[in-house]
Order: structure tokens, then sequence, then C-alpha cells
């Protein structure tokens, strides 16, 4: 009976057709039920996915009450937070990955404050007057008694072709000797080449966020907008999703699932180089 009246108030929730919006008493604005299916808050998906809610949004549910993580109601709502308008996630997917996060054995839920998810922010820049595409990767992290946002990583296109290290026979160098003549062949590498890059190690990689927020200091760079935000999540074990935001009418909105993967050996670390790209 319990799943029954659960199911019935998700589906309630998704294909009721009233008016757009009303006014209520006191001038205040009425929800149609549109709000209550749409995922308005990156907050609220956590708690939908964990079934941490009432089906209408008005209810918190905690720990010790009879609705808290409920299976059904977990499996109604997860369905709900796809993106099954535009997505081209099979439903087979969505099907495995649904039985693995609701198992029996092995539930699976989301944690805001762990680790294992972060921020995909697409901005705008100016940059020495040109107008630039940037990509920020923010992640949380501890700070005093709560937690912060900080960034992790920036993609910015004019970094990108700045150290271009040459390779083989292309590469130039210091001599094995050059300690003899007490490092004084240094000029080539300072003044003479035009790429010093290549006098550095095998494990050297260039900081770009370092660079970037010396640009910042330099008055270089400022800052414009902020043009997309989405979230990528690696927190349920054998798993990968991305999470954006849909405003559109109809009720399969606000934050949702847009894209699924099952993940093999390898292929988070080959998904979180792909996205930080710092290369």
């Amino acid at each position: 009976m319990r799943f029954t009246l659960i199911t019935l108030a998700i589906l309630l929730a998704n294909i009721s057709i009233v008016s757009a919006q009303g006014i209520g008493s006191g001038g205040t604005i009425k929800d149609d039920g549109r709000f209550a299916a749409s995922t308005k808050q990156l907050n609220q998906f956590f708690r939908r996915f964990n079934a941490e809610e009432s089906p209408d949004g008005n209810t918190r549910f905690y720990p010790g009450d009879s609705l808290y993580h409920n299976r059904p109601l977990r499996q109604g709502f997860i369905q709900i937070l796809f993106d099954n308008q535009t997505s081209s996630v099979s439903k087979d997917l969505k099907t495995q990955f649904i039985n693995t996060v609701l198992s029996d054995g092995y539930p699976q839920y989301l944690n805001f404050h762990r680790t294992g998810w972060f921020s995909e922010v697409q901005a705008e820049f100016i940059f020495k007057g040109k107008r630039e595409k940037v990509t920020l990767i923010l992640k949380l992290q501890p700070e005093g008694l709560g937690y912060e946002w900080v960034i992790d990583a920036v993609s910015f296109p004019p970094f990108k072709n700045l150290f271009n290290k040459p390779v083989g026979d292309e590469k130039d160098f210091l001599h094995p000797l050059s300690h003899e003549l007490g490092f004084m062949n240094l000029r080539r590498a300072f003044q003479d080449s035009k790429m010093p890059e290549a006098f550095t190690g095998n494990a050297f990689h260039p900081d770009y966020l370092t660079l970037f927020l010396y640009e910042m200091k330099q008055n270089n760079l400022r800052f414009s907008t902020v043009n997309e935000v989405k979230f990528h999540f690696f927190q349920i074990e054998g798993w990968y999703f991305e999470v954006s935001q849909f405003n559109r009418p109809g009720f399969n909105t606000g934050w949702l699932i847009s894209n699924l993967v099952k993940l093999n050996p390898g292929d988070k670390e080959t998904i979180q180089q792909y996205i930080y790209d710092q290369k």
C-alpha cells in the first residue's frame, strides 16, 4: 500500500496539468505542481536522489523517519532525475544504474560533503581587451567549521600553445657535462632559445591556474560572466554521471542527469583528464 501511494504521489507531481502559476491569498505565488516536479536546486537533487524529502518537496526526511532513504521513493525520484527529453542515455543503461544504486545489499547514496564530485563552470573573461571563453573546475573543501568552493583548475585557450615542449631530435638540451662549465651554457636555455620549456624535466607540466591568477593580478584578465554550470559525479561506485540544468516548458526541468557512463577500469581517470583539460 505504501509503495502504491508513493508512486502515485510522484506520478501526480509529474503529470498534473494545471495553469502555469496563480496568485494565492495575501498576494503570494501559488505553486501549481510544476514547481514541485522541477528539481529547482542542486541540493534538492541530492535530497531526491537519496529520498530525503517528500514528493511535493515540502517535507524533509531525517534518520528515523519512516520514509528516509525509502527504496520505492528513491526509485520514483531517480527516474525523474534524468533528462528524459534530449539525453541519449538508453533505457537499459538507466535501469542498470538504478538497480546498482538501489541494491538491497549495497545501496549507494550521494554525499554533499564527500569527495567524488565537482563543478565545471563555463565563463567569459576579457583578456588583453579580447573576450575569451574559460573553463573553471571548482570543488568543495573543508574550511573552519564549514566548507567552501575553491578553484581547482582552469582551461584557458590562450595558454594552450604557450608550452609546446619539443620531443625527440627536435628537443634542445644541456650537455651532461654542463656542470664542468659551471652551467654557463644556460644562456642557450634562457637567452638563445624561444622554447625554454625544452630544458625542463620529463615530469614538467605548466600550472595554468597560477598563470591565470598571475594575469589577473597584472590586470590583464577581467571577469565578465558565467554562461553555463554543470556537475560531474563519481560517487556511485562503477559509474559516472553529469548533472546539467534544463530551463524549458513542462515538468522534466531543473537539475537533471544529462550523461551517464558505466565505468570500466581506467575510465574514471580518462574522463577526469578530459574534463580538466590540462594538456
